[in-house]
């Protein structure tokens, strides 16, 4: 074992506090990292507050980690110490039935190990994520950093990034195609931006107007008001594909009204019922299809670094020292952060737990 020092949430009504824990020593295909940057997820919050109603305490969150090899186990073949890496939403899974033999490891029949609060297969121990100075996790879960990507605005890319770039790339986005893109946060505006990297006219919907020209320079064709009713009257049946990244309840059928006939709405953001429920007459007499996403494989998540790498495509990230992680959920949930809080473990270093 091997002392790991972090930052742990201890109970869903109390603020993430110093905690330190024991990391496994590296089994025969695993790989040791010193983590030297974190995204901060929204999905983070959830956990932290146990508000899905699974979490488990102390649980260290994290899954958007970039770090440096410090080790490897003696079948690791992959990485060597020195390598720049990094671990996304899971680090696990059966790796035998058809979805993880597909290379959709996040649709594992019998569910994929997450990057914290999971059990660990193979000794029942809980998964502790990013928020920490170190991790050690199987290599056929380690991702190979590019060359010349930044570190830092790259980690968001392992959740962020591939949750939106995954359903864009199932669905054949591309050149020719028109891209609804609803909501401009950590996913949104990630969506905007590899929506046109993979070629296609892409339209930002947005409640507010202090949100169009950020829509722009982040890459957008067009922007549209959801709540100018003109707006949305004006882009009625024009739309190929819509990629929904709204986290909360909304409602879908003024969406549904933009798309073509035979137009598909994918939703990225929602993890709660649907309300207001959709109107069957907006599928039933267009064909369309309401769709849903989750993350990315590991084969796809490192096509799409190479791909943000060649491009020179980045998330759009904020520092944070981690001493003020309880300053930044409070941030975070009320959308103040353009668009994604990234630790800097440095800060780490000094805390005492």
């Amino acid at each position: 074992m091997s002392q790991a020092k972090s930052y742990a949430a201890f109970a869903g009504d109390k603020p993430l506090a110093p905690f330190t824990f024991d990391r496994r020593q590296p089994r025969p295909d695993d790989v040791a990292i010193e983590i030297l940057y974190c995204g901060v997820c929204h999905s983070d919050l959830h956990f932290a507050r146990n508000d899905w109603g699974m979490s488990r305490y102390p649980l260290v969150p994290g899954h958007e980690i970039v770090g440096r090899v410090t080790a490897v186990g003696d079948k690791v073949s992959r990485f060597k110490a020195g390598d720049m890496v990094g671990v996304g939403c899971m680090v696990d899974s059966c790796r035998t039935c058809a979805a993880c033999k597909d290379g959709v490891e996040q649709y594992c029949l019998e569910g994929f190990t997450m990057t914290y609060g999971s059990d660990d297969r193979q000794d029942g121990t809980m998964t502790q994520g990013g928020y920490s100075d170190s991790i050690v996790v199987s290599e056929h879960f380690v991702l190979q950093m590019p060359d010349g990507i930044d570190l830092a605005s790259a980690a968001p890319i392992l959740c962020a990034g591939v949750t939106t770039y995954s359903p864009l790339k199932h669905h054949g986005v591309g050149k020719g195609h028109k891209v609804g893109v609803i909501g401009m946060g950590g996913l949104g505006h990630m969506g905007v931006k590899l929506a046109k990297a993979l070629g296609a006219e892409v339209t930002l919907f947005t409640r507010s107007d202090a949100k169009v020209e950020e829509a722009k320079r982040n890459g957008a064709d067009h922007v549209v008001v959801s709540s100018d009713q003109a707006q949305m009257d004006a882009v009625a049946e024009t739309f190929d594909f819509m990629l929904d990244t709204v986290p909360v309840q909304h409602d879908l059928n003024p969406y549904l009204a933009s798309l073509k006939y035979d137009g598909t709405h994918i939703i990225v953001g929602l993890l709660e019922p649907i309300e207001p429920a959709i109107e069957a007459f907006n599928l039933v007499f267009k064909r369309r299809v309401v769709a849903g996403s989750l993350i990315g494989g590991i084969a796809e998540t490192e096509e799409l670094l190479n791909l943000c790498a060649d491009q020179g495509i980045t998330c759009d990230i904020e520092m944070l020292d981690i001493n003020k992680i309880n300053e930044g959920f409070e941030r975070m949930e009320k959308g103040d952060v353009r668009y994604r809080f990234v630790i800097d473990m440095a800060t780490l270093k000094d805390t005492a737990a």
